[in-house]
């Protein structure tokens, strides 16, 4: 402002100030101490512009923005190094680490051969080995692992192979020896979340957020721990204090804030652009498009997609079983099985359930249930498929139970529950409650297969009145013969019980309003037997 007031006061102030009080200007290696890599590049530009020449200015600056998660500047920065004449040949390596951020694999492993023989080498090398499935060369290049972060990178593939317990084990154990690397609390803590420990993961994070509260990689999983200790507002809440300074960090946060905080709000404009960004994003999205039933195009998301933790072939396989269910395509339903038969814990039960289900082996798929059961009481797409695998058992009582756990609109509207439904009542002699659930239906081909399905059942299971009705509607839509065959032996069935006294005597009225609902010739001989048992045994119709 130049329109300040008593600049000769400020000055006197500053003149007799206290110097001892006042704060030394902060070199690179205190903003590099407090991982303040934003302020390391804002103090090296500023020496540059006061025409300071600072000792490998252009390395410093890569590797600034390399801990920023920004790898295509930092890529883009030692590419320009590297043009530079008698520069140090290790640049080639720290290339190399950007490629392997940004999923460049191949080119990665290219720059490395160029690359003179390090720890880091070696290092990487050994996780693109992983990523390119050669465990011989892994093992080989293992071989040269002689220090702690040896041994880390190392640790570091037990939990990428989901063997999460090894890998605490061995992060504790590195914990004990070397109690300065506080960071190792944070890949413990991912590994207890990993593991549904969420109480003991919130714990070892907060020992160290308490040093560094400005992590991003702690916040977002700080977050992630909240989601699942509370819920999604509460860790929306949190990922708010995040100060987002690179895109990768911006579409980690975004990714979660969409798919899991927010429920999936927003998904189909956010997560496209991220799918060959952030990791779970093809699997997300796969599963934001199984949501609203369009199950072709989540397939081809992954369709070439090799899983490589357990959920991932889980979503790979249900989405699978969805298509070969909507095709009627036998070939999807096989490759299914095969993917749920490699799954592992209480997911792995739920998987086995489903590949004896689809394997027809119902008794199987009925164990697996009752194990997890406790788990997913009130999970719709559990309770329908265990109350299906209880109806293929004939624990028809059992599955009538289960079916009215269902909360779900949409699912209890379909053909495939509402038959199972209907099933169960009439096998637990309850035709009249599946006759009202025909009766609440709009007349489509599904119920036209419902009906044939209540009018079959009732008559096997000698409720004849219903299927009587049944017959008779299935007649009047379809000039079929064989629903008159079906109504003529339903009524003289309930005729017969009747005599018997198995049916009430008032059902005779009833009876005979069904029968002559039909021209059929037969109607009159069968109505005149029915009427003259009645006037000889008293009987008002």
């Amino acid at each position: 402002n130049l329109s300040r007031q008593k600049p000769a006061a400020c000055i006197k102030l500053y003149k007799n100030a206290d110097k001892s009080k006042i704060e030394e200007i902060p070199d690179l290696e205190d903003f590099l101490t407090k991982r303040d890599y934003v302020g390391a590049i804002t103090f090296l530009e500023f020496q540059k512009r006061i025409g300071k020449v600072f000792p490998d200015f252009e390395l410093w600056i890569a590797y600034c923005l390399f801990h920023l998660g920004d790898y295509k500047k930092a890529y883009s920065m030692y590419n320009d190094i590297l043009e530079h004449a008698n520069c140090d040949a290790n640049i080639v390596a720290y290339k190399a680490c950007c490629c392997m951020y940004l999923g460049l694999y191949d080119e990665a492993h290219t720059l490395l051969n160029q690359a003179p023989e390090s720890k880091l080498k070696s290092r990487l090398l050994f996780h693109l080995s992983h990523k390119f499935d050669e465990d011989h060369t892994m093992m080989m290049h293992m071989s040269n692992f002689k220090t702690v972060e040896d041994n880390c990178c190392y640790y570091s593939l037990n939990y990428m192979r989901e063997k999460y317990d090894e890998a605490v084990s061995s992060y504790k154990h590195v914990l004990h020896l070397n109690k300065e690397f506080i960071a190792l609390k944070v890949y413990i803590a991912m590994c207890y979340f990993k593991m549904e420990y969420y109480d003991v993961a919130q714990e070892l994070l907060s020992d160290y957020m308490h040093f560094y509260p400005d992590s991003i990689a702690g916040t977002n999983l700080r977050a992630c721990i909240y989601f699942r200790l509370y819920n999604g507002k509460t860790a929306e809440t949190e990922l708010e204090s995040i100060q987002v300074t690179t895109p990768t960090c911006s579409d980690i946060i975004n990714h979660n804030l969409v798919v899991v905080f927010r429920d999936g709000r927003g998904a189909q404009q956010a997560l496209p652009p991220l799918i060959d960004v952030v990791y779970e994003a093809r699997i997300n999205y796969s599963l934001y498009l199984v949501k609203n039933g369009e199950y072709a195009d989540a397939y081809n998301l992954l369709k070439e997609f090799n899983p490589t933790h357990t959920k991932e072939s889980v979503i790979k396989a249900v989405t699978l079983a969805l298509l070969g269910q909507e095709e009627g395509n036998v070939v999807c339903v096989n490759c299914v099985i095969s993917l749920f038969s490699a799954t592992g814990t209480i997911v792995s039960r739920q998987c086995m359930s489903c590949a004896c289900f689809l394997n027809k082996q119902f008794k199987k798929a009925i164990d697996c249930f009752n194990s997890v059961k406790g788990f997913l009481y009130n999970d719709d797409d559990f309770n329908f498929n265990y109350g299906q695998a209880k109806t293929a058992c004939g624990a028809y009582k059992d599955a009538e139970q289960v079916f009215d756990l269902v909360q779900n609109e949409k699912l209890r509207n379909e053909y495939s529950f509402l038959s199972c439904l209907c099933h169960c009542y009439i096998m637990n002699k309850k035709p009249q409650l599946a006759w009202e659930l025909y009766l609440k239906l709009e007349t489509s081909a599904d119920s036209f297969r419902l009906l044939q399905l209540i009018a079959n059942d009732c008559y096997k299971m000698k409720e004849f009145l219903i299927a009587a009705k049944a017959f008779d509607v299935l007649e009047h839509a379809d000039p079929n013969p064989d629903y008159w065959d079906g109504k003529r032996g339903a009524v003289v069935g309930l005729f017969q019980s009747i005599v018997l006294g198995m049916e009430p005597r008032k059902t005779l009225k009833e009876l005979l309003v069904v029968l002559r609902n039909t021209s059929n010739p037969q109607v009159e001989y069968i109505a005149r037997v029915i009427t003259k048992w009645a006037k000889d045994n008293r009987v008002q119709i």
